[in-house]
């Protein structure tokens, strides 16, 4: 009897251990793979991944350009539930040039083009594509976001900082407060609800457009630090992530504001991954891309409040470098996009999903 009782209690406190709070709250432990990997049409290696947004399981746009005899020609592919497909039908298509962020403006799709140098926002609605041309010509072409009733570009000219809005109808000119150098990235929730982070002579700050003025949003963001991107949810939920530096090392940290009250700031294990591509999951919990430790296999984090675990995608034959550069939220399912670099050859396109 004694004997039945010891093995017993051997068990209960293996059972413990497998389930300690202390293991799982350090997020070492990899959960199992789940992720499949989606055929995509090939590209002209090298090809950079620009962007990728999913308006639900049957729709979804991913962007960025291919390399050909004479430069950059962009590049665009379209998810409709079962496969991806190379669009080719836009104006520009075949001309030197770029595109950027995808947004969903209503039931239409607006993307950002550099078209040979001149900037202009591609829309496609029920009666195909047509084209929103830039009121001038940039330098840089920093970053765009569009919502119903507004859109921004931002970047640099021959005289500096250019913020350019697009109420619908025609372009203008906007300022920003004083000090502000360069704008790093844009979004908005809606039309008198935008954010920017930007480099100031005092260093990192995030802006916000209240329908009127830019103004600093007085973010208590850590020292000695800068914003790699701004999640804006239509609950009202702002969630920042970025790199902080110490003793000249990076370390990622996440920022989140309820719409009311203090932000809150952690420091996930994530190392110094960029939080360019995070979003949120249909699960809730935040989701990204993260720097893999097998080369043959794609490697993502998820944050769910204090707890982060990884999961890698499937394994790629020959693969030497595996790395989703944008993921999206499609119903039920989570979409990856990135690229593939294979032994001999150049990166090429790769797409993998979770669920669905």
């Amino acid at each position: 009897m004694n004997g039945l009782r010891a093995v017993f209690v051997w068990l209960v406190v293996a059972c413990v251990a497998v389930v300690s709070p202390t293991a799982a709250a350090t997020g070492d432990a990899a959960v199992p793979p789940s992720w499949s990997a989606l055929p995509v049409p090939s590209a002209a290696p090298p090809v950079t991944v620009s962007d990728l947004a999913a308006r639900g399981p049957g729709e979804a746009w991913a962007t960025g350009y291919e390399q050909a005899a004479d430069g950059l020609r962009p590049m665009l592919y379209r998810w409709d539930g079962t496969a991806w497909s190379r669009d080719t039908t836009f104006p520009g298509a075949g001309e030197p040039g770029w595109l950027g962020k995808v947004q969903f403006v209503g039931a239409e799709v607006w993307i950002f083009h550099n078209r040979a140098g001149e900037g202009e926002i591609l829309r496609r609605s029920a009666r195909g594509w047509s084209t929103v041309p830039l009121p001038q010509t940039l330098w840089t072409y920093q970053d765009f976001t569009a919502v119903r009733g507004a859109a921004w570009v931002v970047g640099e000219d021959a005289t500096g900082l250019k913020v350019l809005h697009y109420d619908g109808s025609r372009w203008t000119a906007q300022s920003t407060p004083d000090g502000v150098l360069f704008l790093m990235g844009i979004t908005a929730r809606t039309a008198a609800d935008a954010w920017a982070w930007a480099d100031t002579s005092n260093g990192t700050t995030v802006l916000r457009w209240d329908g009127t003025t830019w103004r600093d949003a007085e973010v208590p963001l850590p020292p000695d630090s800068n914003v790699h991107t701004i999640l804006l949810e239509p609950s009202g939920r702002v969630t920042i992530g970025g790199s902080r530096y110490t003793d000249g090392a990076a370390r990622t940290y996440l920022m989140t504001w309820a719409g009311h009250g203090a932000w809150r700031t952690a420091y996930p294990p994530l190392g110094d991954t960029y939080t360019e591509g995070m979003v949120r999951g249909p699960d809730g919990a935040l989701w990204l891309p993260v720097r893999s430790d097998r080369a043959f296999q794609s490697k993502y984090a998820r944050v769910d409040g204090p707890r982060t675990t990884f999961s890698y995608g499937p394994e790629r034959t020959n693969a030497i470098d595996v790395e989703p550069r944008a993921l999206a939220s499609a119903g039920v399912s989570l979409l990856s996009f990135g690229t593939v670099e294979v032994y001999g050859s150049k990166p090429n396109l790769m797409s993998e999903r979770l669920g669905g």
